[in-house]
């Protein structure tokens, strides 16, 4: 990047200021899902609806948890005709679901996708607008009938997302075919009011899906570190989240029983999310149109996006990441060295390299370009990219070039 393409873009005084709002009520530590009927006592849920991802509905974890909801006395029903990266109908077929079944809270179970999903779908239960009259631009929040939005509980079974603590959904809005798009609902109240972190839940993940699911986490630090936002508080979770992650993501995939490497990095996943209310950026600005567009895994394609975006946001990041370097203690205490870092981690956990790799070519690069200019993640990213900038970052990750 040429020196004038990176400028600030508001005063001294405008640097200092921000709006802070952290997250909820965790309850961390091993075996802690036997509380999960104590926490919908707290928040008066007789009926919960659990949404869940198909593959998880006919899961031991799955069943166990509703068997002990069902124990004490509970008319819960399990909700899980939702795709890898849930779009519209989905969310309309839960909302129908929650309203046939007379449910009067939802427990979101499962990876981002299903905590994705109940979120949203807590959130549509008491709205007459229709779901993209949400989407995470100017004050559409404002439109939601808080009233009616149903309580939320958080059960991650995965470390990557960290959609346990967030205020939004990314849902695909299919209705433009052959150019679908993901889109960010957002409400301050879609905050899940209970969230359970058991590590052991995640034990049974299989090591590529710990893999993506870990590197999901550390783009979200990265970009919250990186995020020019003034948000000190939120600086500080991210770097220690990208050193749980350095430290025990290599395990935790290696030895998928390791439960102390399991439980620090679903810590680092949870931090991750809280962070990124400083903002994201590029990583996920061009994730998001492509998962869109090729239905691929989210996390995967944020791991194999990072080296790009971050050589592309070089001269912008050099200092911070310089800093953190020396934080992590790297042999090399640069960016250079972090970039290097980055390089070895993917490697190690066997990310692939390039988005060739998985099916995915330049044929739609301006579009994505155009997409990735237009996602909400890119005003977080510390330099502000053109549409043909992206597409170029874009072009790059493809074919595997720095």
């Amino acid at each position: 990047m040429n020196n004038n393409q990176y400028q600030k873009s508001h005063s001294l005084e405008n640097d200092f200021y921000g709006n802070w709002h952290y997250p909820t009520s965790i309850r961390a530590g091993i075996g802690r899902i036997k509380e999960l009927a104590l926490a919908c006592q707290e928040l008066c849920i007789n009926a919960p609806l659990v949404i869940t991802d198909p593959a998880l509905a006919d899961m031991p974890m799955l069943k166990s948890a509703v068997s002990h909801l069902i124990e004490q006395k509970m008319a819960v029903k399990v909700f899980s005709s939702i795709k890898a990266n849930p779009n519209g109908q989905n969310i309309k077929d839960g909302v129908a679901a929650y309203k046939q079944g007379k449910h009067d809270g939802v427990i979101a179970f499962g990876g981002g996708s299903a905590l994705d999903a109940g979120k949203a779908i807590a959130l549509m239960v008491g709205q007459n607008k229709p779901l993209w009259d949400f989407e995470d631009k100017g004050d559409n929040f404002k439109r939601v009938n808080t009233a009616k939005m149903a309580k939320v509980i958080a059960v991650p079974t995965t470390s990557g997302t960290g959609s346990e603590v967030g205020r939004a959904s990314v849902i695909t809005d299919e209705s433009n075919k052959g150019n679908h798009l993901k889109r960010i609902i957002f409400h301050p109240k879609m905050l899940p009011e209970i969230v359970i972190l058991d590590a052991q839940l995640t034990v049974g993940l299989p090591a590529m899906l710990t893999a993506a699911t870990g590197m999901d986490a550390l783009s979200h630090a990265l970009e919250a570190y990186c995020a020019p936002a003034f948000h000190p508080m939120a600086a500080g979770i991210a770097i220690e989240a990208i050193r749980l992650i350095k430290d025990f993501l290599p395990r935790a995939t290696a030895n998928g029983k390791d439960i102390e490497a399991r439980a620090q990095v679903m810590a680092a996943a949870t931090m991750g999310a809280t962070a990124f209310q400083r903002g994201l950026g590029g990583m996920h600005a061009l994730a998001h149109p492509l998962g869109a567009l090729y239905d691929s895994h989210h996390g995967l394609l944020n791991a194999i996006l990072m080296p790009y975006v971050l050589k592309a946001n070089e001269q912008a990041v050099t200092q911070k990441i310089s800093r953190l370097s020396r934080y992590l203690a790297l042999e090399q205490e640069s960016f250079a060295g972090f970039f290097n870092w980055v390089l070895a981690l993917r490697d190690q956990l066997a990310i692939p390299n390039s988005l060739q790799e998985i099916a995915i070519n330049t044929s739609r690069a301006d579009d994505i370009g155009l997409m990735a200019f237009n996602d909400a993640s890119s005003a977080g990213n510390p330099i502000k990219f053109s549409a043909q900038q992206y597409s170029d970052i874009f072009k790059r990750a493809v074919h595997g070039e720095y």
